[in-house]
């Protein structure tokens, strides 16, 4: 219930802010929310101009066209991909469109066309959780003219559920909140330099240790009540002896 409630508050956020949150405004950008079992939550926000070169979406580009959300959940949902919610926003001229869905195995989302550039990976190994992205070329449509000055960035956020051991992003790509972030120019990802994303963390979830925590606070206070109360019985047990 907890991550259902944040994730839909980030979804707002995210369109609110056109798709690069409050500090960054990317043109294309695939944020993920990582369980320890492989299931996540992934947030795909794009304009439609990116979304067509990159991913081959074929959507209408025109920045006075209506955006087709039906076509734009059709184009994600697969049978490993569950897509909830499709909005809309305009930045700079150009339509953007905000994604959310769910996958069932994160190791597999590579399987489907939406995400087919990228091959995943999550395994245990010794006491960490190793995950790992390997990024390829795109689809290389054509893209006529939507805009863009050269300066266009494109982001892959990743939230993950425990402490962070290691990663690649560098110092700048740590985020508070176990959040990774790697960017790279929009012309390098249109010509398809490749990218591999790295991060490490602990088997225990972060949710799962507060939660512990939680347990035994309420336990040591149960317990120090239960001392509170055979002292208080037992001191008026003295005073009725000592009375009588």
């Amino acid at each position: 219930m907890a991550r259902a409630v944040a994730t839909a508050l980030v979804a707002v956020l995210v369109a609110g802010c056109g798709g690069g949150g409050f500090f960054q405004r990317y043109e294309y950008e695939e944020d993920v929310y990582l369980s320890l079992d492989g299931s996540a939550t992934v947030y795909v926000n794009s304009s439609i101009a990116a979304l067509d070169a990159l991913r081959g979406a074929s959507l209408n580009a025109d920045p006075r066209a209506r955006v087709d959300r039906d076509a734009v959940r059709r184009f994600f949902a697969t049978p490993l991909t569950h897509v909830m919610a499709v909005n809309e926003s305009r930045r700079s001229g150009r339509r953007f469109v905000h994604v959310r869905l769910d996958v069932d195995d994160i190791r597999r989302l590579g399987e489907t066309a939406p995400f087919s550039w990228s091959s995943y990976d999550l395994h245990l190994d010794g006491n960490r959780y190793v995950f790992q992205q390997n990024l390829g070329a795109g689809a290389g449509r054509p893209f006529g003219d939507p805009g863009w000055t050269g300066r266009e960035v494109v982001a892959f956020r990743l939230h993950l559920p425990s402490r962070i051991e290691y990663h690649n992003a560098g110092a700048q790509g740590f985020k508070r909140g176990n959040i990774l972030v790697w960017e790279q120019p929009l012309a390098d990802r249109l010509h398809g330099v490749p990218r591999t994303f790295d991060a490490q963390m602990r088997t225990e979830s972060i949710l799962y240790s507060a939660l512990s925590l939680f347990g035994v606070t309420i336990a040591a206070v149960a317990v120090l009540f239960a001392v509170v109360i055979v002292i208080v019985r037992r001191s008026g047990r003295r005073l009725e002896r000592q009375e009588g």
